[in-house]
């Protein structure tokens, strides 16, 4: 599976931005896919994850009520809807992919992962 990041970009606080994580060459459909961040000098981080179906999502406190993650029904794409937007939000951020079903923010349990795509956040 190979996944590819986009979406991201400069935006000014407050702002917005949807990120897209599309599969190739094998569906994911069956897949969790979650949303990983890592700023600059900072460990990778959970963001958000969604099961196979779209049904459950689980978000980092950080983000809660701000980041909506989705996905397409029948297709290999998952969104992050960022909102809200804060400097402390500036990250080079993830989309991977589980070999399970279910959502987890155990990053050890993604074993696809794509390339990231920046966001950068100004104040």
């Amino acid at each position: 599976v190979q996944l590819q990041a986009s979406g991201g970009g400069l935006v000014q606080a407050g702002g917005s931005l949807r990120l897209s994580c599309a599969a190739s060459k094998r569906t994911i459909t069956n897949n969790a896919v979650g949303w990983f961040r890592q700023a600059p000098g900072k460990e990778r981080e959970f963001v958000a994850g969604i099961n196979w179906s779209g049904a459950t999502t689980t978000y980092a406190d950080s983000v809660k009520g701000r980041f909506t993650i989705s996905r397409e029904r029948a297709g290999s794409t998952v969104y992050l809807l960022m909102s809200s937007l804060t400097p402390e939000d500036t990250a080079v951020y993830y989309c991977a992919t589980s070999r399970t079903s279910s959502t987890t923010t155990d990053s050890s349990r993604y074993v696809y992962w794509g390339q990231g795509t920046l966001v950068t956040v100004s104040s």
